[in-house]
């Protein structure tokens, strides 16, 4: 069988498969596809040449003593994980955290709520990336029950204020949500579950995504309507295909961060 029948290959194309990125794809599967490997190229050119200028950007910020702040919201196995892992994979680790927080301890219950994220909110010079963050209180926990609704109610009233007083403290917040479709994340939960080095990610909270779905979306769109202000936009990244939904949030990072470029 042709493997180049009915793939026209442009010269560009040729140079690009010719490359060592190229050739890695090309051989990557024992079965030779040239469609899919070039696909996978272009994705990989395209996110290395956005990786350049994200060790710019991150320079400039410990030149500048910028202090960034990035979260990552979405459903479960939505891609903020690997969304992360891309846009960290050649900053300088000494000038960035990744923070996830388990959830809290009694001594953290006690405190005001956003109390253990402020304590994990960047030195001057510094990049956090926060997978999942504050906005737990808005969608998770109050579908899961983790709070009362009370605590809710308090969590929305002020975050709007909590997210200003970041900006005036002279620090860039970007707010990601990654937006896939029911049928995408039972497709991905699928493929979790039937992989012996990714089946650790299913929590119980995962497993009930599904069936609270409905749930899910109703307070989603309450946040996305109640904190979605001038000074900290959410900027919505449609996350069905992976490669499309970094390199589209690496984009409005370099695009939004008024690095020298």
């Amino acid at each position: 069988m042709d493997p180049f029948k009915n793939l026209h290959l442009s010269e560009e194309h040729i140079k690009l498969l010719n490359s060592k990125i190229g050739l890695r794809s090309l051989f990557a599967n024992k079965h030779l596809d040239l469609e899919k490997a070039l696909r996978d190229t272009q994705y990989e050119t395209n996110l290395r040449k956005r990786q350049v200028e994200l060790v710019k950007l991150q320079t400039w910020a410990i030149e500048n003593r910028k202090k960034i702040v990035i979260l990552f919201e979405g459903r479960d196995a939505a891609g903020k994980g690997g969304a992360i892992r891309r846009i960290s994979a050649y900053i300088n680790p000494r000038y960035y955290r990744i923070v996830a927080l388990n959830k809290p301890t009694e001594d953290e219950k006690g405190q005001w709520y956003f109390q253990r994220y402020v304590n994990n909110l960047p030195e001057p010079g510094k990049i956090v990336f926060f997978d999942r963050s504050w906005y737990n209180r808005a969608v998770v926990e109050p579908v899961n029950g983790f709070c009362t609704q009370e605590e809710y109610s308090i969590f929305m009233s002020q975050v709007n204020d909590f997210e200003k007083m970041i900006i005036q403290s002279n620090t860039y917040l970007i707010k990601f949500y990654f937006s896939i479709t029911k049928e995408e994340q039972q497709k991905r939960f699928e493929d979790i579950k039937e992989s012996n080095l990714k089946r650790w990610k299913m929590s119980p909270v995962d497993e009930r995504a599904q069936e609270l779905w409905e749930e899910y979306t109703k307070y989603k769109e309450v946040m996305l309507n109640q904190t979605n202000t001038s000074y900290a936009p959410w900027v919505i990244i449609n996350a069905n295909k992976k490669t499309n939904a970094r390199l589209s949030a690496i984009d409005h990072v370099l695009k939004t961060i008024p690095y020298a470029k």
